[in-house]
């Protein structure tokens, strides 16, 4: 079997304010996959990426980080553009900040993967929600990270434009072979995207339940239509409902 991208064991997190987001969280990552976690909202869904991001330290268990995931995006809820920059500018940002290691993407390749190429010089104000969140994932991508972390990434985004997104990250994961865990509240997202599904219990947030999702890539929005995409929302829709009990 293939090392482990991540790995946590028994991984729990409490805040200085007494409030634990998780606990006894065991959880592994593979080189080439997407593993989607959903939840009711508050059960630690975002703590669990900034974990594996080691921007938070956890304070029980164990997270290993295989040789592979020396390389981060993080793509958040936000597009966190800076406004006064241009496209272009924001997405060569994570270089001008020294936090690129090995190989990186040219910026026009960055640029072109997401569909981005005539707005270069455009600033974040005369963008679209989609087009902002698509210069966030160029930006994440410009360092060719081996682990893509996204939290809800196109959550207050219009549907038709979520749909294109999601097809966009389907073209680039492909493409890159990257390894991802993306946190959503949208089931129908979650089972288009990933390999695995993680549903999580209410906080504390544990991990109670995992959907395999055996529909192979890559996948069309013809999948949408299928009773096995509707079988599988269903799936995880019923595990879901018995951790809202």
């Amino acid at each position: 079997m293939k090392e482990a991208v991540v790995v946590l064991h028994k991984v729990g997190k409490t805040y200085a304010n007494g409030v634990t987001a998780l606990t006894e969280i065991d959880f592994h990552l593979y080189p080439g996959e997407i593993v989607a976690v959903v939840g009711p909202s508050g059960c630690g869904k975002s703590t669990l990426l900034r974990l594996v991001a080691a921007l938070e330290a956890p304070t029980s268990g164990t997270i290993a980080q295989g040789s592979a995931s020396s390389a981060i995006g993080y793509v958040f809820q936000d597009s966190t553009l800076l406004p006064w920059t241009t496209v272009e500018e924001n997405i060569t940002l994570p270089l001008k900040l020294n936090s690129a290691r090995g190989a990186t993407l040219p910026v026009s390749e960055a640029l072109a993967m997401v569909g981005m190429t005539e707005f270069a010089k455009a600033y974040p104000r005369e963008l679209s929600g989609g087009m902002k969140m698509r210069t966030a994932m160029a930006r994440a991508l410009i360092t060719n990270p081996k682990l893509l972390l996204l939290d809800e990434p196109f959550a207050a985004i219009d549907e038709i434009a979520r749909f294109q997104l999601d097809d966009c990250l389907l073209s680039l994961w492909q493409e890159q072979k990257f390894s991802a865990v993306f946190v959503t509240h949208s089931i129908f997202e979650a089972v288009y995207l990933a390999r695995r599904i993680i549903v999580m219990s209410p906080r504390p947030g544990r991990l109670r339940g995992e959907v395999v999702i055996q529909t192979p890539y890559p996948r069309s929005p013809d999948f949408r239509e299928t009773q096995e995409y509707l079988a599988y929302c269903n799936t995880v829709t019923q595990l879901l409902r018995c951790e809202a009990v």
